[in-house]
């Protein structure tokens, strides 16, 4: 198995184990109980930054007793725009108030000169454009002042002009800009599906001794058999089948469940979150014999 390599952690906390998007369709489930297999929660901070008043207070309540990851939608690493450097401060402020640690981003691009787009984009595979994000996601990690998780995104096409594979200019991007990789596994598996490539093989293609944090979530079928990445279902079994697989690359290391919409009792993602728990537990003593 490959070792995740030293990391420096911020002086927030870092998350361990099974966790669970923090999303405010929850929230009054979750004040009522969090569920015991629940060891951390990950948010959006563009949602949650310089938000004031009882939804300050009511954040406050889970961020003392619980650890907590940030997982940006709209920083646009990849895009054309100036970074939005404001945001990253209000974001680094908000870890700091917090007490997070960890801050996680998509490779993709979500903004033009009209604004936000509202979707992940995927970028060209091409040595301009390693370049270029890099150099975003450096400046990012100068103004939050710790190494950042950079996300493998879904997509639905491959932008023309393509030098390299996606696997390969997930690599270069991850070492020109000496960043940690937030591994997707739903994600993995859509694209696998949806460009018919092995998501093993693609697994042994990356730096996974960069990988710090993992997602796994459903996603849809279409009538076709194209795969969209929704996190509005269950995860399925090949899913858990390649986070199995996953772990036995990397180890049992932070894993979220995703769900942004039609949401079940908490208690059924709660049995998610478990299986997470149980399977990163099986890694535990696969690594101990």
């Amino acid at each position: 198995m490959r070792r995740q390599q030293e990391i420096s952690a911020p002086a927030g906390a870092w998350p361990a184990g099974a966790g669970l998007g923090f999303r405010r369709e929850l929230l009054a489930e979750l004040e009522a109980g969090v569920p015991d297999e629940v060891a951390f929660f990950e948010l959006a901070p563009e949602n949650w930054a310089g938000v004031g008043g009882e939804s300050a207070r009511r954040l406050r309540a889970f961020t003392e007793r619980h650890p907590f990851v940030c997982h940006g939608l709209s920083l646009s690493l990849g895009g054309g725009l100036p970074l939005d450097v404001d945001l990253l401060r209000r974001i680094r402020a908000f870890m700091g108030t917090h007490g997070i640690g960890l801050y996680t981003e998509h490779l993709s691009w979500s903004s033009d000169a009209a604004g936000q787009l509202y979707d992940l984009l995927p970028l060209p595979f091409t040595a301009e454009a390693v370049r270029w994000t890099a150099a975003r996601i450096r400046q990012a990690q100068d103004v939050l002042g710790t190494r950042i998780g950079i996300e493998n995104a879904s997509r639905y096409l491959t932008p023309p002009g393509a030098e390299m594979s996606e696997a390969q200019f997930i690599r270069a991007v991850l070492e020109e800009a000496d960043c940690l990789l937030h591994l997707d596994v739903n994600n993995l598996f859509v694209n696998a599906r949806n460009f018919g490539f092995d998501p093993l093989a693609f697994l042994d293609a990356l730096p996974l001794d960069r990988v710090c944090y993992l997602h796994i979530a459903g996603h849809h079928r279409e009538a076709d058999g194209l795969l969209i990445d929704t996190h509005g279902a269950p995860v399925i079994g090949d899913v858990w089948a390649l986070l199995d697989a996953t772990y036995r690359c990397v180890g049992p290391l932070p894993t979220c469940l995703e769900r942004d919409f039609d949401f079940p009792p908490l208690a059924e993602l709660g049995v998610e979150v478990a299986r997470i728990a149980a399977l990163q537990q099986r890694a535990r003593q696969a690594e101990a014999a």
